[in-house]
């Protein structure tokens, strides 16, 4: 059974806490490692290497940057197979979603590898009499990611390219449940030929994630997991004087409309909201049927769901794992049962199936006549059901959006260019999607909700993951003749 550990100071580590937990195979429910958790002296280390690394990380050319920063891109790309199966082996998501995961990280590698364009100032010549005017960007220093189980690879490249390429060093604290996948991206870095300390990774616990919220040489916190967590992350990283973006959770919402084509939103709806066993912030969980939509589209959902594969994600006929933990499974299965006891009519109950193992395995669920007032509305699942509300109107399955806590991602399906029009302005979530049931933005945008799916600063990765790990400077210059030189106790002013 395999130990793993950190990668502190460009070198794998054993932990010296004594403290471990166990890493399973969702799968079959066997234990395939143990893990190192870090006292706070072995983050205090991580930490320590960080900053001596920024001392000469910080002033590296934007050159070298690159041209590392493409090493590691390819790295990426050679062991993708790989990678893959880590993540399949430690989250249970069939192989070709972690090659889908991978492929997206990937494009955020490639986003920071054009840093020197990201990073360009503006300049203005005689914005006064022989006084110029400029800004610059600089790293913050040592900063940190806490991420989450569901994309233990795309996460963390979220947030590591643009940071480190933006001259910051950078600790990682990824998820307990699968550790193996960043770990070994993190060696690829180490490969590519970035310095020691650049990256480090620190398995653990809250002890960890606390003692980097709370660390004085920690400047930055980028955060990914669930409502709750993203509040108290920007608390208590924000009370110590941190940079904070935190993503939390959603409750995404998919209106279709009475002329959308049934047959391509019904694809869309068994995709977005049973890929990935349901595990992933942007997934559909509610399906807004307006009018007499709703009965032709459940059955043609209904059709769908009968012909799913779900099985052990190594086996290439799998469409869907199992989830994450036993404790996942059981949460699921509580909320379909709640549903039966409000009142709500389950169309395909996902707890008839049977699986022939130990792993942690559901059937995919369509509940069917859901009201706002229903724990499998409110609550984020974060597992292969989907919710059906019936509207009336149009402005009903806008306002369902509206009036819910969170504002991740919304989708309209229709064929009718004005109301696809009027959605995009009236849907109340940072990402929308017009026939694209997941609107997840290419890496050359940036990745956030509004209202209860993100605390903090900025959104993410893109443009603002650029701007949110470096700091703005601006510059005014003059060269005067020394022997025109004054005393002025007026307010200066541009002339």
């Amino acid at each position: 059974m395999k130990t793993i550990s950190h990668l502190i100071d460009g070198q794998v580590v054993a932990g010296t806490s004594g403290n471990t937990t166990e890493v399973y195979n969702p799968a079959t429910g066997q234990q395939t490692g143990v893990l190192d958790l870090a006292s706070v002296e072995e983050v205090d280390a991580a930490v320590a290497s960080a900053q001596a690394a920024f001392e000469s990380w910080g002033k590296t050319s934007l050159a070298t940057r690159t041209k590392l920063m493409f090493a590691f891109r390819n790295l990426v790309t050679e062991n993708a197979t790989e990678l893959a199966a880590l993540l399949t082996a430690e989250h249970g998501k069939v192989l070709s979603d972690s090659a889908g995961e991978i492929a997206r990280a990937i494009e955020n590698i490639e986003y920071a590898c054009g840093i020197a364009e990201h990073l360009k100032g503006d300049y203005n010549e005689a914005a006064s009499t022989g006084v110029d005017v400029y800004s610059v960007r600089q790293p913050l220093g040592v900063v940190a990611g806490i991420t989450p189980f569901n994309f233990p690879m795309m996460v963390p490249l979220w947030m590591i390219p643009n940071a480190i390429a933006c001259g910051n060093t950078f600790v990682l604290k990824p998820s307990e449940r699968d550790p193996s996948a960043p770990l070994f991206m993190a060696e690829l870095f180490q490969q590519a030929g970035f310095p020691p300390g650049v990256l480090n990774v620190v398995q653990g616990d809250k002890l960890a994630v606390d003692r980097l919220l709370d660390h004085p040489d920690v400047k930055a916190a980028s955060f990914v997991g669930s409502t709750p967590i993203a509040k108290y992350v920007q608390e208590r990283a924000q009370a110590s004087g941190k940079r904070v973006q935190a993503l939390g959770g959603a409750k995404n919402h998919m209106v279709v409309l009475p002329d959308a084509d049934i047959d391509m939103a019904a694809d869309a709806a068994v995709s977005a909201a049973y890929g990935s066993a349901g595990e992933r912030c942007m997934a559909i969980s509610v399906v807004a049927a307006v009018g007499p939509v709703a009965d032709p589209l459940i059955d043609a959902i209904k059709v769908r769901m009968e012909k799913l594969t779900i099985g052990d994600g190594t086996n290439p006929e799998s469409e869907m794992g199992p989830l994450v933990t036993k404790q996942s499974q059981e949460r699921v299965a509580g909320y379909v049962a709640g549903a039966v006891e409000q009142g709500a009519d389950v169309v395909v109950d996902g707890r008839d199936q049977n699986f022939d193992n130990d792993g942690y395995f559901i059937g995919v669920t369509l509940i069917d006549n859901v009201t706002t007032d229903m724990d499998c509305y409110k609550d984020e699942i974060f597992g292969p059901v989907l919710s059906v509300v019936r509207c009336d109107t149009y402005q009903e399955g806008v306002d369902l959006i509206k009036n819910n806590p969170w504002g991740n991602g919304a989708a309209i399906f229709t064929q009718n260019g004005a109301a696809a029009r009027q959605f995009q302005e009236d849907a109340d979530a940072g990402m929308v999607g017009i026939n694209v049931p997941v609107p997840v933005p290419v890496g050359y945008h940036s990745f956030g909700g509004w209202k209860d799916s993100l605390f903090g600063d900025t959104t993410m990765y893109g443009p603002e993951g650029v701007r949110f790990f470096s700091k703005a400077k601006v510059i005014t210059s003059r060269w005067p003749d020394p022997a025109n030189s004054r005393v002025d106790l007026g307010f200066p002013t541009n002339q």
